[in-house]
């Protein structure tokens, strides 16, 4: 006899669950410190209210952005290995950034490094936001548009290896750049503060209503691109505005937290696994998912080795390495 396949849960009943350990986490996010975890919150609200809270908050939202990329990518390219850095945004983030500290460095020699350090800080951010957005825009224009899914792909690739190349050309010229760039590669959430949230609620804010209008067109591309045309979708247009999305929740995570590792990926998995949904739940809970594996990390990674703390990136490359290593595994064995 064939083993019958396991049976799923309801779509409400995961998204209960996520929402518990949501709750869970954000107040082990709020408890956990270098010296240990502490829950009198009084005695340390300022510390609480100006590092502990926005870091956990910050990382709930850019996990939310990266878990719903990851499910516009996989939606649009048709395929479950699709990846949100998969367009150039991850390599042109690096590259802003890794310019700006080369500029920093040849600032510094001049005018000090304490006026350095602070356009750093202010620059950071916007540089690595500019530079996906860049990066997905070459993508863009390389293949002529979003017309073609494979043709998208292949360029994204080139332009990833283009942009890559030049970063590292950069760092030879400056070599100061390397720290700065390694720390944004591994991803990190101990820069997040307040500001940073907003900017993080504000892209989930625009994008996730965004893309629910979008979930039928996912649903008919799930058909095929004769079935989806037929139903009266200009696919072109539909790819272009999907790429957008991906580039806008994406560019907006990495510009904060840097370059996390398959929570992405993953998390679109992770909801497959539990429940059989339509696009438009699918995107909600891949969200919900993904800020709450980039949560869990966070906490992870202060308490693991306190005091010293662990790059969060590393943490999710991992675990999400692990999770796809015995899924293949598991489907090779039938």
């Amino acid at each position: 006899m064939t083993a019958m396949p396991a049976p799923r849960m309801s779509a409400a009943r995961l998204a209960a669950g996520l929402l518990a350990a949501m709750l869970v986490l954000l107040a082990a996010g709020l408890a956990a410190g270098s010296e240990g975890w502490s829950l009198a919150w009084a005695d340390e609200w300022p510390l609480v209210s100006e590092i502990r809270a926005p870091r956990t908050v910050g990382a709930l939202f850019a996990g939310a952005l990266l878990g719903l990329a990851g499910a516009l990518a996989q939606g649009l390219f048709r395929n479950p290995l699709a990846d949100p850095y998969l367009l150039g945004s991850a390599s042109g983030a690096g590259l802003g950034v890794v310019l700006v500290l080369a500029a920093g460095g040849l600032l510094g020699v001049t005018i000090g490094m304490a006026s350095v350090g602070w356009l750093l800080r202010l620059g950071l951010v916007g540089a690595a936001f500019v530079g996906a957005l860049a990066g997905v825009s070459l993508t863009l224009m390389l293949s002529r548009g979003a017309g073609q899914p494979l043709q998208l792909l292949l360029s994204g690739v080139v332009v990833g290896v283009l942009l890559g190349a030049v970063a590292d050309l950069v760092m030879l010229v400056s070599p100061e750049a390397l720290r700065g760039k390694q720390v944004f590669l591994l991803g990190t959430t101990s820069f997040l503060g307040w500001p940073s949230v907003g900017m993080l609620a504000g892209a989930l804010a625009v994008g996730l209503p965004l893309a629910q209008r979008f979930a039928r067109a996912l649903d008919a591309l799930v058909l095929g691109e004769a079935s989806a045309s037929s139903l009266g979708l200009n696919l072109p247009q539909v790819r272009l505005l999907l790429v957008v999305l991906m580039a806008l929740a994406t560019g907006t995570a990495v510009a904060q937290a840097g370059l996390v590792a398959f929570v992405g990926l993953v998390s679109p998995h992770l909801v497959r696994r539990c429940v059989v949904v339509t696009h438009g739940g699918l995107l909600a809970l891949s969200a919900l998912s993904g800020g709450v594996l980039l949560l869990a990390a966070d906490v992870a990674a202060r308490s693991v080795i306190a005091p010293q703390e662990l790059p969060v990136g590393v943490l999710t490359a991992v675990v999400g390495g692990c999770y796809l290593m015995l899924l293949l595994r598991r489907r090779a064995g039938g």
